[in-house]
């Protein structure tokens, strides 16, 4: 397993509503309708992430976490890598529901958005607290998709 530590801090303008990704920016300052980004100043974007961390990532099997901590609460974001993934944006990187690839994405198949994080991590992150976003690569083997919700009996939901 790889491991990449990110630090950055909090933003009074960091509302964390965006419904399907959620940003990491080497900028400074963030209007408030950033509502992907969590976390401004980084130290690290995806171009400068190590070469090894990168070349583990951009694989189709590559499993990755992710923990955000700031003012004593913690995340955890899972996903995946691909092969398609080239890390050249070195101002952001981004971690993404959906499977769409860029320069600066780092995560695709995310289990949580901005919109899903822990809201105490959020208020936290609005505070302006330092945060130290964590990331673990491994490869894996990636399931199948499956289509068992399809054929189950309709349940409340």
């Amino acid at each position: 397993m790889l491991k990449e530590v990110v630090h950055a801090r909090g933003h009074t303008n960091v509302t964390g509503t965006h419904r399907s990704t959620f940003e990491v920016t080497r900028d400074a300052e963030i209007s408030a309708s950033a509502d992907c980004i969590i976390a401004v100043g980084a130290d690290k974007g995806a171009a400068s992430l190590s070469e090894p961390f990168k070349r583990s990532a951009a694989r189709d099997d590559a499993f990755i976490t992710c923990v955000i901590e700031a003012g004593g609460v913690k995340d955890r974001v899972t996903g995946w890598g691909s092969n398609a993934m080239t890390f050249t944006v070195e101002n952001s990187m981004v971690f993404r529901v959906s499977d769409y690839v860029c320069g600066r994405t780092v995560l695709i198949h995310a289990d949580k958005p901005a919109a899903r994080l822990d809201r105490k991590l959020i208020k936290a992150l609005a505070e302006g607290n330092q945060a130290i976003i964590e990331l673990c690569v491994e490869q894996r083997e990636k399931p199948k998709p499956s289509f068992d919700l399809l054929f189950m009996e309709r349940q409340a939901w």
